[in-house]
């Protein structure tokens, strides 16, 4: 099961952010949803019955804000809007906290304007009829950008007088996309900028069997595009995503052995980094594809972004399958921003062919962090009255460090895996 990828990265700036059909929420197979009712000092749906959650995320240089709505009739969540806009820093540098918090506040108002102008078109005044709360991502990730989209998320709570949802940002990655793709108990591999880890659920939560050990792959990819002067428009992982698909049967690319380190379930991307930057100082790199190499020992920028994606995704995909095995699962989920790159998604859907599973994969409408995932984890967090996730205004703190396995989740049975 997947969500189709197109062949670029689309425009944010089109006329509709959200044009995907209802996700029925049967195939997820959750605990049923109990009636509004049960927790009706919490909230209360719209006039036709209907929950709508906004969604702020801010963790990192990604600004975005979703509005889900669920409709109880036919059972299903659907996406209304999710408008996002991204800081995009020089190239050779990355985003700082401090500019990206600046970023978020300049285009977080208009962001939520957007968002509820698309979601209700014909309404002035949505969120006075529609919304039942207000969801944000209160960790982990960069301190300053977080807090100033909790910041907008608690001026709305109290101006609109509806609840807030602190919403952990590896479970908002992995219930969106358990919800688009209608898995309903894969392995997820959460890979990212700032998160690399092969996760499965068991008894409550979501277990972390293996995990970046320094830096996270996105950092990694992000660091070398640096190095090569890579853009950071749209993002620098997906411009070295472009080089390596340079690599054809016309014109193969020369691979170039890098360090391969998983250590058990865990995996090492730092000393891979600083070997493949030491390459670039060597004569024998030539950093254009136009210049004349002078030798079959030369290599390329393109190279080394072919080599660099070759390695470290066969990492993971090892990882991944480890985990498959000991958990007796056929699925896997792959969520994050680089969970978008085509590469990575051949070589994974190609492992778990040859087990017999599916993969479950998704394009960077949902794969990058966007608002509408947040308010997907929120509203099972309203909906089965998740204490953790529904508090009060002086619990709303951010945190850069929320581990994905602290998070009870509630909206699952607590039913035991073989790996428990």
């Amino acid at each position: 099961t997947s969500v189709s990828q197109p062949d670029t990265m689309t425009s944010l700036s089109s006329s509709s952010t959200a044009t995907d059909p209802p996700c029925p929420i049967a195939p997820l197979h959750n605990l049923p949803i109990p009636p509004p009712s049960h927790f009706a000092h919490l909230y209360k749906p719209n006039s036709s019955g209907q929950t709508v959650i906004l969604g702020i995320e801010g963790s990192a240089n990604k600004c975005g804000v979703g509005v889900l709505c669920y409709n109880p009739t036919t059972q299903t969540y659907q996406t209304l809007s999710n408008p996002r806009k991204t800081y995009v820093s020089p190239a050779g540098c990355g985003f700082l906290p401090k500019e990206t918090a600046w970023h978020h506040q300049a285009h977080v108002v208009a962001l939520i304007r957007a968002a509820l102008s698309e979601a209700f078109p014909n309404e002035t005044h949505p969120h006075k009829t529609h919304l039942s709360a207000i969801a944000f991502t209160l960790g982990p990730g960069m301190g300053g950008p977080l807090r100033s989209c909790a910041m907008a998320a608690r001026t709305l709570s109290l101006l609109w007088k509806v609840p807030l949802i602190a919403v952990n940002h590896c479970i908002a990655h992995i219930e969106m996309g358990r919800v688009a793709t209608s898995a309903s108990d894969p392995v997820v591999l959460y890979v990212s900028g700032g998160n690399t880890q092969v996760i499965a659920y068991s008894d409550g939560r979501y277990r972390i069997f293996g995990e970046t050990i320094d830096i996270a792959v996105g950092n990694c990819l992000d660091r070398f595009a640096r190095v090569v002067g890579l853009s950071n428009d749209p993002s620098p992982g997906y411009n070295i995503e472009l080089e390596a698909r340079k690599h054809c049967q016309e014109r193969p690319l020369k691979f170039v052995e890098l360090p391969y380190v998983v250590k058990g379930m865990d995996v090492s991307f730092s000393g891979l980094l600083t070997f493949i930057e030491d390459l670039t100082k060597k004569k024998e790199f030539v950093k254009n594809d136009g210049d004349e190499k002078q030798g079959e020992e030369q290599f390329t920028t393109a190279d080394l972004c072919y080599s660099l994606q070759e390695t470290i995704f066969a990492m993971l995909v090892e990882i991944t399958e480890r985990t498959m095995a000991h958990c007796g699962q056929n699925s896997v989920l792959i969520v994050g921003g680089v969970g978008c790159n085509k590469r990575l998604q051949h070589m994974m859907a190609d492992m778990v062919a040859d087990r017999g599973g599916t993969l479950c994969a998704m394009d960077h409408r949902y794969c990058i962090d966007n608002g509408a995932m947040i308010a997907q984890a929120g509203m099972f967090g309203l909906q089965f009255g998740s204490e953790s996730m529904l508090v009060k205004m002086e619990e709303t703190q951010c945190t850069q460090r929320f581990r994905t396995d602290q998070v009870e989740v509630v909206w699952r049975p607590k039913t035991r895996g073989k790996h428990a």
